[in-house]
């Protein structure tokens, strides 16, 4: 890993050091494989780069955490070793509470609650990017976000002292608040973690729950649809200044074709992910009211504790949405 990160920030170096080149290669790291849609969306927006270019600029995915993992990504591109990346915004709420805006439970629990928070919230996101060299060019959500247990669970109750794997501040938040336990696991470690004993239960997308073929280790999906976390693709201000106003155009109009067509693919996603969940011999539940009531609760603690921590912008973020309904 040393070896090829050195070897990557090298070669970004250069390419941020160097106005124009024939050909420009960048490398971009992303956290899941091949098969997942935010994968293929971003193979997708790196074709577009390459045509509008005529080539003069390739971007190569990395996908899986192949060349960093998760949690490196984001300072990999802010850093230089890498152009650009993608990564879960959410993550980075211990930076600041704006950026986990989008994980609040029940705050946005639609694809068009989710359209309106990400409009209220991004310019307060971008701002913060940009602080630390970063532009953001495209967000895409996942699916909304249901639970996965190996045991029924009819009410919050039926989590307390549960192993619960968690992704990011808010899911670990949400484990503790139900009497759960929760555990950091990233995605391609999901399925040796429930078949090993380490977790019994999840909240996660369709989409992840059948790209780790969860029917393999759990039984039960309930739909809750608490929330629809996004990933955002970042790219290094100074790399990107350092491309002709071409190239940097192709990027621009690139991520916007990203961004239309990644969400859309995430609506397609839903739909087809929970069927494969329940054509695989999983059962897919309807939350029982008390465990909706239970959810919801939940949620409600947590966008008052969230409001508390965001602050001006988090109150700004939550008044321009309300006013968008």
């Amino acid at each position: 890993m040393i070896r090829t990160s050195l070897a990557v920030s090298a070669v970004a170096l250069g390419f941020a050091a160097t106005p124009a080149l024939a050909q420009t290669k960048w490398d971009m790291p992303t956290p899941y494989p091949d098969a997942n849609f935010h994968t293929q969306n971003i193979a997708l927006f790196a074709d577009d780069v390459k045509k509008a270019t005529g080539g003069a600029l390739e971007i190569k995915v990395h996908s899986n955490g192949s060349l960093f993992k998760h949690p490196e990504i984001k300072n990999a591109v802010r850093g230089g070793q890498v152009p650009i990346g993608e990564f879960l915004l959410s993550r980075l709420a211990n930076e600041n509470a704006v950026f986990e805006v989008d994980s609040v439970p029940f705050l946005a629990t639609s694809y068009d609650d989710a359209k309106r928070l990400w409009a209220a919230s991004r310019n307060a996101t971008e701002k913060l990017l940009d602080k630390e060299g970063l532009m953001v060019l495209y967000a895409v959500p996942w699916p909304p976000q249901g639970l996965y247990a190996k045991s029924p669970v009819n009410a919050v109750d039926d989590l307390k002292g549960v192993k619960f794997r968690a992704y990011n501040t808010a899911t670990e938040k949400l484990a503790k608040l139900a009497g759960a336990v929760p555990t950091q696991i990233e995605v391609p470690d999901i399925p040796q973690a429930f078949t090993t004993g380490r977790v019994d239960a999840m909240v996660t997308s369709p989409s992840t729950g059948a790209n780790s073929k969860a029917w393999d280790f759990v039984k039960n999906y309930y739909d809750t649809q608490a929330w629809l976390p996004k990933n955002i693709v970042v790219v290094n201000k100074r790399t990107f200044r350092a491309l002709d106003k071409k190239a940097q155009q192709a990027v621009i109009t690139a991520a916007k074709a990203a961004e239309t067509r990644g969400w859309e693919m995430s609506m397609k996603e839903t739909a087809e992910k929970t069927a494969a969940l329940k054509q695989n011999g999983m059962t897919v539940h309807t939350p029982t009211p008390a465990l909706m009531t239970g959810l919801k609760g939940i949620g409600k603690e947590m966008t008052d504790e969230w409001t508390q921590k965001a602050g001006a912008d988090g109150q700004a973020i939550l008044k321009s949405y309300s006013g968008m309904k």
